[in-house]
Formats: structure tokens, C-alpha cells, sequence
């Protein structure tokens, strides 16, 4: 069974902050292996998630999990993207479709966090 995996952003209308998680699609991509990997917005930008589930399925995808990229459980991760699987679900009846979790606490982000204030303390001359 394919395996696609769509990451769910909120979008920008500052194009290079949605291009930033086109990045780390691409970067997932290569560190799990999957075939399929898409980024899609929940607001503002596109694709957005309803075009994203359909380029995973259009590529043949059987199953997607789809994997909030926000930081914070807010109404986008309990309420809207939910609703979003939804309605993809009338659309593609046969399609398994889950959810994983958002970022969150995590140490590998305070480990980012703690190197980009090296470099803002390295650049601010402030060391």
C-alpha cells in the first residue's frame, strides 16, 4: 500500500516563509525515503490541503498521514485540520487518512532555538 506524507502549514502571504516549508518537505523526503511527500497551507498560500491530499492521491497514494507543522494545539490542529480530512474523506472514500501530531515541546527544538541565539549573540557582538 503507498504511503504519502502531506505536511499541513498554516501559509504566509510572504511567499519565502511558505518556501521554508518546502524545504523541509524536501528534507523529510530524503531522511524517511518516502516517494511522497507534499507540503499544503491551511490559509493564505497554495496548494492548499484540499489540493495537497489530491496531488498525494494523484500519485497514487493509498494512505497519507497527514502531520501538522505547527508549533502549538491550537484551533487549526483540534479543530480545522480535522475538519479538512473530513471533507477530503467524502471526496476519497477509499483513502486511509490519519493524522500525527504537531511539533510541540521538543529538545531539538530548544536545541535550534539555543543556536540561533549563539548566532544573534555572535552577531550582535554581545558574547
Amino acid at each position: 500500500m503507498k504511503t504519502a506524507i502531506l505536511m499541513m502549514a498554516h501559509g504566509s502571504r510572504i511567499s519565502e516563509a511558505n518556501d521554508a516549508a518546502r524545504e523541509v518537505a524536501a528534507q523529510v523526503r530524503e531522511m524517511t525515503g518516502y516517494d511522497i511527500v507534499e507540503v499544503a497551507f491551511r490559509e493564505l498560500h497554495e496548494p492548499n490541503i484540499q489540493q495537497g491530499i489530491d496531488t498525494c492521491v494523484a500519485q497514487g497514494a493509498q494512505r497519507i498521514l497527514l502531520m501538522p507543522y505547527f508549533l502549538f494545539m491550537g484551533a487549526h490542529v483540534q479543530h480545522d485540520l480535522p475538519e479538512e480530512i473530513s471533507e477530503a474523506q467524502q471526496r476519497h472514500p477509499a483513502l486511509l487518512m490519519e493524522m500525527g501530531g504537531h511539533l510541540g515541546a521538543h529538545r531539538k527544538l530548544a536545541e535550534i532555538e539555543t543556536e540561533r541565539i549563539g548566532e544573534a549573540l555572535e552577531r550582535l557582538g554581545w558574547q
